[in-house]
């Protein structure tokens, strides 16, 4: 995953550890450049005091004895130290050095004072007027490599505590970022038609505007939909009377006249008016199933809308319907109104469709709602398109080609999965419509 993709808790969690570490690395640096002016302070100070011991020593020991050329070159103790001198006479010979004084790096005539060469931090101090001089140096390597030693001190600890300092910063941002963890799985929920309100209590004030639009977001949206349900409602009631009266006149009318060509017109205007009744029942539910509000305030059993629907359009009568219902059947959060559209479509294609002399088979589970039914199998470009609106299949039966439409139009608002199969599963032929009920369904 690209840092693109990465969570709000991680990006911060990564973000302080690296802040954490660029202000320990900056504190160690500034504290290395304090480091390195103090020990130069402090180095300077020993080869001072070292020269002005040294000076007194080498002028008294010349003063009582007179140094052959053998003494004046031989090395003064047996111990290498890290501050090695010299003591020159006037004209520049060496008149005594230490053990590991390297002659080659001295310079003839030195400076007074402090100086520095290419390899060596030095100072220099005479003595009687000139008649001696007393040189000490030190390795500006071994000043350099105690300084680096001295950031390696500092430093180090940090490799060794960077995982504890991730594991508790990314523990500390968890906690911090929980009320926001909460608002995002909140808002997850709201993807299958939920509109209740989010909880925009302990937000952050950097969140809690976020929390407060999104409400009145759904609300609108809620508003929006009763309307819309409102609409459907008062254009089914609109349209279904007059269609009604139309039809009941038609009947009328053909009880009124005799036999013959204006009875079998009247016929034919009251089985149009039948199919028109037909169709705008089935526009009014694909208006529904397109509009939202498929899901219910609290889960509810569907065996008992199952039932319900069964009865309703005679179909338990049919000796060619068998229905298996899980146990108790299922609960979910469909809507029960949704439920029954859906059921009594699937059921009414079977019914329509399927083989008049196989049987049809109604199974209700806690994976979903099942339809099988008998005949011929359906091609796979056909079956891939029965699914959309007034898109039938080759069959004579009439029908307006809407009903697997409002099922699908259902599934995809409520947030569930309509699969389509024929043959079913380990049959030859027949058809099958399955509609899988929602993880939180049970």
């Amino acid at each position: 995953m690209t840092a693109q993709g990465w969570s709000l808790r991680r990006r911060l969690a990564v973000a302080l550890t690296l802040a954490v570490s660029v202000v320990w690395f900056a504190g160690a640096a500034v504290g290395g450049l304090m480091l390195q002016r103090e020990t130069d302070d402090l180095f300077d100070g020993a080869l001072r005091e070292v020269a002005e011991r040294v000076l007194p020593l080498a002028y008294a020991e010349l003063l009582t004895r007179e140094t052959t050329e053998a003494q004046r070159v031989a090395p003064v103790g047996k111990k290498a130290e890290d501050i090695a001198y010299v003591v020159r006479d006037g004209a520049g010979k060496v008149l005594l050095q230490s053990a590991d004084a390297d002659l080659a790096e001295f310079p003839e005539h030195p400076p007074a004072g402090f100086f520095s060469t290419a390899s060596l931090r030095a100072y220099s101090v005479s003595g009687v007027r000139g008649a001696i001089s007393v040189t000490t140096a030190e390795k500006i390597e071994h000043r350099r490599s105690a300084v680096w030693r001295a950031l390696a001190a500092l430093m180090g600890p940090l490799f060794a505590v960077a995982p504890a300092i991730l594991a508790a910063v990314w523990v500390f941002v968890r906690l911090a970022l929980k009320p926001v963890e909460k608002l995002r799985a909140e808002l997850e929920s709201r993807g299958r038609g939920n509109l209740a309100p989010l909880p925009a209590q302990s937000l952050p004030r950097e969140v809690a505007p976020v929390a407060a639009a999104v409400n009145a977001l759904i609300g609108r949206l809620g508003d929006a939909l009763q309307a819309e349900r409102s609409f459907t409602a008062n254009s089914a009631h609109e349209l279904r009377t007059p269609i009604a009266a139309a039809l009941a006149q038609a009947q009328r009318l053909m009880a009124e006249l005799p036999e013959g060509a204006a009875r079998e017109r009247a016929r034919a205007i009251a089985a149009a008016l039948r199919r028109l009744a037909r169709l705008s029942e089935k526009l009014l539910q694909l208006a529904k199933a397109e509009g939202g509000g498929l899901l219910a305030p609290a889960p509810a059993p569907l065996a008992p809308v199952l039932r319900l629907v069964i009865a309703e359009i005679e179909a338990a009568d049919d000796p060619r319907v068998s229905v298996e219902i899980e146990g108790d059947g299922p609960v979910s959060d469909l809507d029960p109104d949704a439920f029954a559209v859906l059921a009594r479509n699937l059921i009414e294609n079977a019914l329509k469709h399927g083989d008049p002399d196989q049987p049809i088979t109604l199974r209700l589970g806690a994976d979903g709602f099942e339809v099988v039914n008998g005949g011929p199998a359906v091609p796979p470009d056909k079956l891939a398109c029965l699914s959309r609106p007034f898109a039938r299949g080759a069959t004579r039966a009439e029908g307006s080609g809407l009903g697997l439409a409002i099922v699908a139009a259902i599934c995809r608002g409520a947030g569930l999965s309509f699969e389509l199969a024929s043959p079913p599963a380990g049959a030859d032929a027949g058809f099958s419509a399955r509609v899988r009920l929602a993880p939180g369904s049970r």
